[in-house]
């Protein structure tokens, strides 16, 4: 996942989460996208700032066991996104890195 960047969050209003991760054609010929069900917790650091979905690229990530489920903690260089789950589904899928996109 590293320098990956987050591209969208989607149903933040249900127990299902799918998050979005764009590649980057220096590194990754893919996109990512995680779905998460039985979500418990979701929280984006820092939240309320005007930036949206841009917290940069991914520095680094983790799954750990929790009482829950799991507990997914991703480090982009300007935040955090964690999300505690019941499980989770990744899916890569193709990207286009030609020169004229």
């Amino acid at each position: 996942m590293k320098d990956l960047t987050l591209r969208a969050v989607h149903g933040l209003s249900g127990e299902e989460i799918e998050v979005e991760f764009q590649h980057n054609c220096w590194k990754h010929d893919r996109d990512l996208a995680i779905r998460y069900v039985g979500v418990s917790s979701f929280v984006i650091d820092p939240a309320g700032e005007d930036r949206g979905a841009d917290l940069g690229a991914v520095m680094l990530d983790e799954i750990l066991p929790h009482r829950d489920g799991c507990s997914h903690e991703i480090a982009f260089w300007d935040g955090t996104l964690t999300v505690v789950s019941r499980d989770l589904q990744a899916a890569w899928t193709e990207a286009d890195c030609s020169s004229e996109s």
